[in-house]
């Protein structure tokens, strides 16, 4: 189940991938599946451990071209190990209302994209995670857990004082807005309740089939009640004097 939209998001196959807080490695996985040279960063060992693992299996079972390339890491958001201008595309999905400083995240993500390079951001939208935090407290006074609600010219706006130039934005997943609602309502870890055993059941029924139903739904509802709210940006070329000025 991907947040970005590569439509929307161009990838080439050499591009060089870092997918900063790859968690499971959704994001990762599809990239190198097209051909992309993949960092894939997250502080999380156990998640860097199932990733590696992945890659090596997605490799063996030629499901990347040849070419690409894969690696999974531990690292730390605020204090990325990689030099300035290593990466042609930055992703970071579901990450940033988790940290702190934010702004220092993007200000790392900046340094290490290359100018005229690609970055995709993704975050709860705010009107779902509201109902989600009025609903439990559970959902996000967690370790690790969320810690703001992102209004979206808040987001651009942060994104716009990083140097960033942000392109386009969309909402996503419209209808897991309702499962996690339902989570809330019934206990967030409490699985065993019918009514969100019956919606998880029509989840993965829906990432497993892709009916048209659903998908045609989800597209109709994603503006309205799309869980995620998706920013595109690019980190726009110094001007010639800048340039000159700085050699």
């Amino acid at each position: 189940m991907l947040t970005v939209d590569f439509t929307r998001f161009p990838l080439a196959a050499g591009d060089r991938v870092l997918d900063l807080g790859c968690g499971a490695g959704r994001h990762a996985f599809e990239c190198y599946r097209r051909g992309a040279h993949v960092v894939a960063l997250d502080q999380n060992a156990e998640e860097i451990r199932e990733v590696a693992k992945w890659f090596a299996a997605m490799k063996e079972a030629g499901e990347a071209p040849e070419g690409a390339t894969a690696t999974a890491m531990e690292g730390d958001a605020l204090q990325l190990p990689f030099p300035d201008e290593s990466f042609d595309v930055v992703i970071i999905s579901e990450v940033m209302e988790h940290i702190p400083d934010d702004k220092g995240v993007l200000a790392e993500m900046v340094r290490v994209l290359k100018p005229g390079g690609r970055i995709a951001v993704t975050v709860p939208r705010y009107g779902p995670e509201k109902v989600c935090w009025a609903l439990s407290d559970a959902y996000h006074e967690v370790e690790g857990g969320h810690i703001r609600i992102y209004k979206a010219e808040e987001l651009l706006g942060r994104m716009k004082e990083a140097g960033l130039k942000p392109y386009g934005t969309h909402h996503a997943h419209a209808l897991h807005s309702p499962y996690w609602w339902l989570k809330c309502a019934f206990g967030v870890d409490n699985d065993k309740a019918l009514p969100v055993k019956a919606y998880h059941k029509l989840l993965v029924w829906d990432i497993m089939k892709k009916p048209l139903a659903t998908r045609v739904a989800e597209q109709a509802l994603n503006p309205l009640i799309g869980k995620s709210f998706v920013a595109y940006a690019t980190k726009p070329h110094l001007p010639r004097a800048a340039v000159a000025d700085a050699s």
